[in-house]
């Protein structure tokens, strides 16, 4: 399945013109100030989840991550990673894991605990599907403080996985989340705010 972004239905230039530009996401992300909890300014990708050309331009875009750093299985982060994911690994026709809360998944699994800023989580992910010692892309659609996200490297690791990288949708960069991530792993964010 071809990552390229399929033609607008809205009048536009013509497509056999010349290669579109790409286009910026930040047109399908919506502001929500003061959710869930007043002092908050939520960013939100389902707009772009609503607007055939806005996915696919996302995929388009992660896609050019994915060819730089070769995947061999696309791990989600719960539960926007799994939308993220999944579509991502069904267009490159790669195997798909997800990361879960605790008591989510069925069977044998690895699991972490992990700090939050008030308290702690734990993640798991399934045993099987990391024999072979895969190259890993973890995703999901926000990095903010990064404390989720470092946990799922971690468990990729657990689990066998070799971590190739970290890709997000959205990223705010003001919450320092990419000092969480591991030393030398790269992490690509499709539109930052800072």
């Amino acid at each position: 399945m071809s990552l390229e972004p399929t033609p607008s239905p809205t009048p536009g230039p013509d497509p056999d013109s010349q290669p579109s530009q790409e286009l910026s996401l930040k047109r399908w992300i919506q502001e929500h100030p003061d959710f869930p909890q007043p002092g908050i300014l939520f960013r939100c990708m389902m707009p772009m989840l609503r607007d055939p050309q806005g996915w696919q331009e996302m995929l388009r875009q992660m896609g050019k991550t994915c060819e730089r750093l070769q995947p061999d299985l696309i791990v989600g982060i719960e539960s926007r990673g799994f939308i993220v994911g999944t579509a991502l690994a069904t267009a490159l026709a790669l195997p798909f894991a997800p990361v879960r809360k605790r008591g989510k998944l069925p069977g044998a699994v690895h699991g972490i605990d992990y700090t939050l800023e008030y308290g702690s989580d734990r993640l798991e992910i399934h045993v099987d599907g990391f024999e072979h010692h895969p190259s890993v892309l973890v995703v999901d659609d926000l990095l903010a403080t990064g404390g989720t996200a470092a946990a799922a490297g971690d468990l990729v690791t657990l689990a066998g996985g070799r971590l190739c990288g970290f890709a997000f949708v959205i990223e705010l960069a003001e919450l320092h989340g990419r000092q969480k991530l591991p030393a030398g792993v790269p992490v690509d964010s499709l539109v930052v705010y800072s």
